[in-house]
């Protein structure tokens, strides 16, 4: 204990001292004094690591979800590409029942769940709960909407408003508590302050999807409601994107580990721009604005002014994603942390976001371009899938002081 860098952690059943390594610097961009892959891991017993169980881990299930939506996008498809989407999609499924069993056996066992949401990191991440949910309802429709009974389009309608409704409450409650509760300043500032917004505005890209099969009673209430969420949400996104620059002015990059975590900043104008053009497309042919007798033309202009929106939301998302590339290849991290998932979930809603503008312009060479990023986000995916794996077998998460549950 007289090495100053060492922290003790200790274990209650043993009565021994695992020490770890001091958190590094926030604001470095070289590599740690104390390199996770020289330091000496303490073996933990399974129900203690438990305790580090965080709902960052919801980054897996809403990534995964995410590239089962993406291969249902796909405009040039290949053969076998739906029963590929399919096996992610059920994979997901496993994935998502998997993790709430392990977080519900964390605080059975350890307690702490209402800590949890409080505390000044690892409760900013509980949205990404809410964002598995919204990847699971999107690729109902998209994988068992064709020839679906009516029942199962009741059923989609019915949780569409329950999940605006919980995840307008996340967005309402979250945000006041954190307004009153934590103190966080600007210079550190990093795009997970964004994630409460996350899910309400995804209530758009829902409605997107959904909207076009649900009955006329339906569909407008629906698309309504989805323009109007995915307003909410993208406005306190943008809002938020003010306080980023401004601490990218003046404090420079994160370090070099939280670098992944700025293309969270790409996900809400391109999941904007695919809601946008996905609602206007979605309308019944009878909607009309205003009253007016010439519903073609409405729809018609409806969708215009919605692809005008969409390319200069996606030009934005672009530009935030040149950012985060060029920052991560800079200095790419060294050690693996649930916030490389970031690099995966909100670059599915660009390239969705790519082939949708490819489909509603026409464009052969847009759609090419959007499964070439398919490509990529796969590559990306299977990258950040095996690193996860193995920083869980090397105990380089899921271990006192290296995950969300740690305060920066």
């Amino acid at each position: 204990m007289s090495n100053p860098t060492l922290l003790g952690v200790y274990h209650n059943h043993s009565q021994e001292l695992y020490p770890i390594s001091a958190p590094e610097s926030s604001h470095s961009d070289k590599p740690f004094m104390n390199s996770e892959k020289s330091e000496k891991h303490y073996p933990l017993s399974f129900r203690e690591r438990l305790r580090h169980f965080t709902w960052a881990w919801y980054t897996l299930t809403m990534s995964t979800g995410g590239l089962a939506l993406l291969i249902a996008n796909q405009p040039n498809k290949f053969t076998g590409y739906r029963e590929v989407g399919m096996a992610i999609y059920i994979i997901n499924l496993v994935l998502f029942s998997l993790v709430c069993s392990l977080m519900a056996a964390r605080f059975i066992i350890h307690g702490g769940a209402l800590n949890s949401l409080r505390h000044e990191r690892e409760g900013l991440f509980f949205p990404t709960f809410w964002l598995s949910i919204a990847t699971m309802i999107s690729g109902l429709e998209k994988y068992f909407g064709d020839d679906a009974s009516p029942s199962f389009t009741t059923t989609l309608e019915v949780l569409f408003w329950v999940y605006c409704f919980c995840t307008f409450t996340v967005a309402v409650v979250q945000y006041s508590f954190v307004f009153t509760a934590h103190t966080y300043r600007l210079q550190t500032m990093m795009p997970s302050w964004i994630l409460p917004a996350f899910p309400i505005m995804l209530s758009g890209t829902i409605a997107s999807v959904i909207s076009s099969r649900q009955p006329e009673r339906a569909s407008i209430p629906i698309v309504i409601a989805g323009m109007t969420f995915q307003g909410l949400g993208f406005c306190i996104s943008f809002m938020m994107y003010s306080h980023y620059i401004g601490r990218l002015m003046e404090s420079g990059l994160p370090c070099r580990e939280h670098r992944p975590a700025m293309f969270i900043c790409v996900g809400p104008p391109a999941f904007t721009a695919l809601a946008l053009v996905g609602m206007a497309q979605g309308l019944p042919e009878t909607f009309s604005v205003m009253g007016s007798e010439d519903t073609a033309a409405d729809g018609r202009m409806l969708e215009i002014l919605a692809l005008a929106a969409g390319a200069f939301l996606w030009a934005l998302s672009f530009w935030f994603f040149c950012v985060a590339a060029i920052a991560v290849i800079r200095s790419p991290p060294t050690s693996f942390h649930l916030s490389w998932w970031a690099m995966v979930f909100p670059n599915t809603g660009f390239s969705i976001a790519t082939i949708t503008l490819g489909n509603a312009f026409d464009s052969t060479v847009i759609k090419g371009v959007g499964s070439a990023m398919t490509i990529c986000i796969v590559c990306i995916f299977l990258f950040v899938f095996i690193s996860h794996v193995r920083a869980v077998y090397r105990q380089d998460i899921m271990y006192p002081g290296k995950d969300e549950d740690t305060s920066d």
